[in-house]
């Protein structure tokens, strides 16, 4: 299995100019490319480690979900350098996909078949990833966090990029592989790279410390704060100038308690008089 795909730049590289002169130099493809983008090589399989590593496979914060989210997301955005940006980087997330592809397989090797029985996702699955996470919850679309309008978009994939972070730290905390941490320290290295791409293009739109977006503009409460927990409170930049602090907020409505339900059960307190 090898995921590590590349667009029209490596056909260029591969094909002579008449070849590629049959047909549009603007027409994008995907060329797959037997060859991983960083080395992975696991010293002590261990297939319990590697049903931890079907989380960033198949999981909410895994690979596939940010490959797809940041690709889907590229077809809604109109500024071309933003897209080429999203197209980069969920490649690069299929690349690594594959990366945690190759150590699922290595750590539940046919040399340690003897081991799977100790994990039984792998003993009925058999070895190498599948699309569940490390508890064997089936991957879905439900995971993918877009919205067709650019600012939200990449405010939620910076939150993907720190959840995908912490996952990798909890990994690399389990690990005691040396090839494995080596590979997993740098996916995780690349999550904090990705989030850096993501706030430079929100800095890029103005956006980055702007919390507007969108085309409605707010009501005349946006920088009003309250106070609703009460008790040793607290005051930061979050409640302070800009905003204005209601240290006792008062009830501004009314709940109306009436309510005209004809199949409800009637008691002797909701019965109506004749």
């Amino acid at each position: 299995m090898a995921l590590m795909t590349r667009c029209i730049s490596v056909l260029r590289e591969a094909l002579p100019d008449s070849t590629l002169n049959q047909h549009s130099r603007s027409a994008t493809m995907f060329l797959h490319r037997k060859e991983l983008i960083r080395p992975v090589s696991v010293g002590k399989p261990n297939p319990v480690f590697g049903q931890y590593l079907l989380e960033q496979f198949g999981g909410a914060t895994g690979e596939l979900t940010a490959a797809l989210q940041y690709w889907v997301q590229s077809f809604h955005v109109e500024d071309t350098g933003i897209r080429d940006m999203l197209q980069d980087i969920a490649i690069e997330e299929f690349s690594h996909l594959e990366m945690v592809g190759k150590l699922i397989v290595q750590h539940t090797s046919q040399k340690e078949h003897h081991k799977l029985h100790d994990v039984p996702l792998f003993a009925m699955k058999g070895i190498g990833p599948h699309f569940v996470d490390s508890q064997g919850s089936a991957w879905t679309a439900s995971y993918l966090n877009e919205g067709g309008n650019v600012v939200r978009d990449l405010r939620a994939n910076i939150a993907a990029e720190a959840g995908a972070r912490q996952t990798y730290e909890a990994l690399i905390h389990q690990c005691d592989d040396d090839g494995t941490r080596e590979a997993l320290v740098h996916l995780l290295t690349r999550e904090i790279t990705h989030a850096q791409m993501f706030m430079k293009a929100l800095d890029s739109l103005g956006k980055l410390t702007d919390p507007m977006f969108g085309t409605i503009a707010p009501d005349d409460t946006v920088n009003v704060v309250y106070n609703m927990s009460r008790g040793d409170d607290m005051r930061g930049p979050w409640n302070t100038t800009p905003f204005e602090y209601v240290a006792e907020p008062q009830p501004a409505g009314t709940i109306d308690t009436r309510i005209g339900n004809p199949d409800d059960e009637k008691t002797p307190s909701t019965a109506v008089k004749a």
